[in-house]
């Protein structure tokens, strides 16, 4: 994945890095953070025992329209800056996120 690269193409779709805050009111979208590469996103979960990350997959799965099965969590998974692997190509991720 490319330092600073929201999302980059591999063979199984497209990696989304993502900066996940937790304990929010609502699961949303919030920006992309321009300094860290990375799609701002909001969880209304704990950040114990796996909550948030659980939650984001939900999240995107539903964005993308896709099972959360087809939603992995690649890098991050005790970290808020995460690399998830989305079962879709760059352009849709693109068109559906609204991010260049």
């Amino acid at each position: 994945m490319r330092k600073n690269a929201v999302l980059t193409e591999n063979k199984d779709g497209a990696l989304l890095r993502v900066d996940v805050t937790p304990n929010a009111k609502s699961t949303e979208i919030s920006g992309v953070n321009q300094w860290r590469g990375a799609l701002q996103v909001r969880v209304a979960a704990q950040a114990k025992e796996g909550e948030a990350n659980a939650e984001l997959v939900r999240f995107l799965a539903s964005h993308f329209g896709v099972p959360s099965s087809d939603i992995r969590i690649i890098h991050g998974h005790t970290s808020g800056l995460k690399v998830v692997q989305l079962p879709v190509t760059i352009s849709v991720a693109r068109r559906l996120l609204g991010v260049g």
